[in-house]
């Protein structure tokens, strides 16, 4: 026997009964989701979005601020160096996609296709970066274009479609630095879509920068200590070291 189009749709729909457990489902999940925003809003977003800073580090202007102003997101993250800033800057400096990478897990933005690869030396062709220079993953792709660039102190970058400015701040402390990492970000999109996106996104970014101000940090502090060394090796054979790219 032939079974009529309209039996056969019949006989795959979902029941009364069925179509109330996908509604009670759907409520259930959107539920969770609200529980865990509220949740993630009082217990941890303050965190996420400050780790390492200080309260007054997180709070107060700085520049590149006013490059995208009003902002949907803010986060400003922080760490001290036991290094000079000079000894930062040039890890700063040469960092972006087919240069230095970011010093964080290259393999996680590599599957965005960034083409990051984190140096573990300071390249000299990548160190001449200049006001108006944009840097890229590949040719043809959107980049972010350096708007502020003040050396050993300030480094703001904008992204061409002026929906993010990341700001790098380096203050002096007895001999180490306190590097200040700041991200200003417009979201787009439904609020809903903006709150379930903020679950995900600002952990996840977290999670890539304190990788990356350790690598900074873990990276300055040896060319500091490999200067030293080197100098104090050439005192003791009456030779002058190396002339440092660093001030000690």
């Amino acid at each position: 026997m032939i079974t009529s189009p309209r039996s056969c749709r019949a006989s795959v729909s979902p029941t009364g009964h069925g179509r109330g457990v996908l509604a009670r489902s759907a409520v259930g999940v959107a539920g969770m989701a609200g529980l865990l925003n509220l949740a993630y809003r009082r217990w941890a977003r303050g965190w996420v979005l400050s780790w390492g800073a200080t309260g007054e580090e997180a709070s107060r202007p700085m520049p590149g601020d006013e490059l995208l102003d009003p902002a949907d997101l803010v986060a400003t993250r922080a760490i001290t160096v036991n290094a000079p800033p000079a000894a930062v800057w040039p890890w700063l400096v040469q960092m972006g996609p087919g240069r230095a990478g970011a010093y964080t897990y290259d393999w996680i933005e590599n599957m965005f296709g960034l083409n990051m690869h984190s140096a573990d030396r300071i390249h000299p062709e990548w160190q001449a970066l200049a006001v108006g220079d944009v840097v890229r993953s590949h040719p043809g792709r959107a980049g972010m274009r350096v708007e502020i660039l003040e050396p050993e102190r300030v480094l703001a970058n904008r992204s061409e479609a002026n929906d993010w400015v990341w700001t790098f701040v380096l203050e002096p402390q007895d001999g180490s630095t306190r590097l200040i990492s700041r991200n200003r970000i417009a979201l787009k999109g439904s609020t809903a879509g903006q709150r379930f996106g903020m679950l995900l996104m600002e952990p996840g970014s977290l999670i890539m920068e304190r990788k990356m101000l350790l690598g900074i940090k873990a990276r300055a502090e040896r060319l500091t200590a490999q200067i030293a060394a080197d100098t104090d090796a050439g005192n003791r054979t009456g030779q002058n070291g190396p002339t440092p790219n660093v001030k000690r």
